[in-house]
């Protein structure tokens, strides 16, 4: 049994978000929690919302034991790209690329616990 959890259009780019995704990737979800609270980077907040979601999900939707959860799949995909215009000298402009992410988190018990 597998409980999910998505986050779409987040505002910061996937190679940074794809950092901290590897941070937890594989780990129980008690130990993912302390990770991304103590991680400095931006994209760990979201991430850490939607860990705990995910493992709502799968408490109050599939019955699953929370103490045994861990994290099994995290995806970051890329999101729609906000196109903005800089102006730039002598009539210029220069092409400015906001970048989003998908992000989707998979949650499993462990066996044999």
């Amino acid at each position: 049994m597998q409980a999910k959890a998505s986050l779409r259009m987040l505002r910061v780019t996937p190679q940074k978000t794809r950092l901290v995704a590897d941070l937890i990737r594989g780990q129980d979800v008690a130990r993912a929690e302390d990770i991304l609270r103590y991680t400095n980077k931006r994209s760990a907040k979201p991430i850490l919302k939607l860990l705990k979601s995910a493992r709502a999900n799968a408490v109050n939707n599939h019955d699953m034991f929370e103490d045994s959860l861990f994290v099994k799949d995290i995806q970051v995909g890329d999101g729609p790209t906000f196109k903005r215009y800089l102006p730039r000298a002598r009539g210029r402009a220069d092409l400015l690329r906001k970048r989003t992410c998908n992000i989707t988190i998979t949650l499993e018990e462990r066996s044999g616990q």
